[in-house]
């Protein structure tokens, strides 16, 4: 049964930097404001006993903020929680909607993709200062500011959004799995769910090591189709004309815009991101959450910039090779491997598979983190993390055994999820401006003026995508 989750429980299921842990107290040490974030409460002391090497990243970062560390090593401790994040904007879901707009459009929509990509740095800046700022997530924080009725609400439908997620993810996973070396879909979404579970097993030897893997996917997706637009050779003049020349070609042209626009906030990673900033590290004062919020910055800006290369050069690759071969029709992921095995070669199909595997694998551990980031924080109970990436499992596993269509099953889940905007971004800017709950990093007038304008323009995208897909 799920355990009522009590702040005075000699138990944290995690360990300083996993999602929901609870905070310990400061040592009392001259590093004891970082630590605190690092220490377990079980009698045995500081988590460097337990967990080799994360009370070392604390200390690092202590340096940092005493400006005594110089270069790369002074950002180094505060880089992890926006790649993590970063996960969702490449998820497989995100593949056939920008490998159908190259195809269809060439480099038309770039500009789209850039401009959506700044939008997510915004948010995902707001998601940490919100954990930065008040050593709480997103979740907590709306169970301690809503009705509870709202609380629950928001859970109910949060709970929904995890479960379209790991849909998206599991089926992205065993479509890779299944081109690369033609294991039937059902057997491979079992591996995808294995695969999963043994890379939410590294929390259990520090939430640090569990970062660095999910990282290392994320290179694998960026060097993957860094190779496929390296490949495609695409018209360099052409490209960096149409990143700053706004533009359509028709109807569809708007309409596919408006899907990558729409897909620009992933509401899972709003709520995860707060947790993952919440007491990595801690502030002792005002001016080292605001030197600490300077850093994650930097972390969302490489993260971020990274997920935008991503996305733009499944745009770039699609608009050279299919395009530009008269293959307008290539619209999902199946269509997209065989071509690129006709037009390039067989390497280039794999490199694909693999980039589209690696994006499986690490998206589907993230999605299972942020389900249990809104059950702790939105209703204050939690269950045993491999319990609930076996249950969020089982609508996948269905989807593929009834044999329904992948690149189906990814649209449905990222239909899923436009309805679930709303309910991450707007709970997210009204704490964010809200001075008693945020102190000294609350949005000043003019940034949460143009958050809600951002806001607006996404969530009004979101509902006419699903207006035009539900009525025509």
């Amino acid at each position: 049964m799920p355990q009522k989750l009590d702040t005075d429980s000699e138990e944290l299921e995690r360990g300083p930097s996993a999602p929901g842990a609870e905070a310990a107290p400061s040592s009392g040490s001259p590093d004891g404001a970082v630590e605190a974030g690092f220490e377990q409460r079980n009698g045995n002391g500081t988590l460097e006993a337990v967990l080799p090497g994360e009370a070392a990243v604390a200390r690092a970062a202590r340096r940092s903020l005493r400006g005594e560390s110089r270069g790369i090593a002074r950002v180094w401790p505060f880089l992890g929680p926006a790649f993590i994040a970063a996960v969702a904007y490449i998820d497989p879901g995100n593949f056939a909607t920008n490998i159908a707009g190259g195809a269809k459009f060439g480099y038309l929509l770039l500009w789209v993709v850039l401009s959506a990509n700044l939008i997510a740095m915004l948010i995902q800046t707001q998601s940490a200062k919100l954990g930065i700022a008040t050593g709480k997530n997103l979740p907590e924080l709306c169970r301690e500011n809503f009705p509870r009725k709202v609380s629950l609400g928001l859970w109910v439908q949060a709970e929904v959004v995890a479960m379209a997620t790991d849909l998206a993810e599991v089926v992205g996973a065993s479509l890779g799995l299944n081109l690369l070396f033609g294991i039937p879909l059902f057997p491979a979404s079992l591996i995808a769910g294995a695969g999963a579970f043994a890379i939410l097993a590294l929390q259990q030897r520090g939430f640090r090591r569990l970062e660095a893997v999910i990282a290392g996917m994320v290179g694998v997706v960026v060097s993957a189709f860094a190779f496929e637009v390296f490949s495609a050779k695409a018209d360099v003049g052409e490209v960096a004309r149409n990143l700053v020349t706004p533009a359509f070609s028709g109807t569809e042209s708007i309409l596919l815009a408006t899907g990558i626009l729409g897909a620009t906030v992933m509401p899972h990673v709003v709520y995860l991101h707060s947790a993952l900033t919440q007491r990595r590290v801690v502030g002792r004062d005002d001016d080292e959450r605001r030197r600490i919020l300077r850093f994650e910055k930097v972390d969302v800006v490489l993260a971020m910039t990274l997920a935008g290369f991503v996305n733009m050069s499944m745009i770039i690759m699609a608009a050279a090779l299919f395009h530009n071969s008269g293959l307008t029709g290539v619209d999902d992921i199946d269509g997209a491997f065989a071509a690129l095995r006709t037009l390039l070669s067989n390497n280039a199909a794999i490199i694909f598979g693999i980039g589209l595997l690696a994006s499986g694998f690490a998206s589907s551990s993230v999605g299972t983190m942020s389900g249990q980031v809104v059950m702790q924080g939105f209703i204050q109970r939690r269950i045993p993390i491999f319990l609930r990436r076996a249950v969020t499992l089982v609508p996948a596993l269905v989807v593929i055994g009834i044999g329904a269509n992948p690149s189906a099953a990814l649209v449905f889940s990222q239909v899923v999820l436009s309805f679930g905007i709303p309910f991450a971004l707007v709970p997210l800017l009204l704490i964010a401006r809200t001075r008693d709950v945020m102190g000294a990093l609350t949005n000043p007038g003019w940034l949460s003026a143009v958050a809600a304008m951002i806001a607006a323009v996404i969530i009004s995208l979101n509902l006419f995508l699903l207006t035009q897909l539900f009525l025509g």
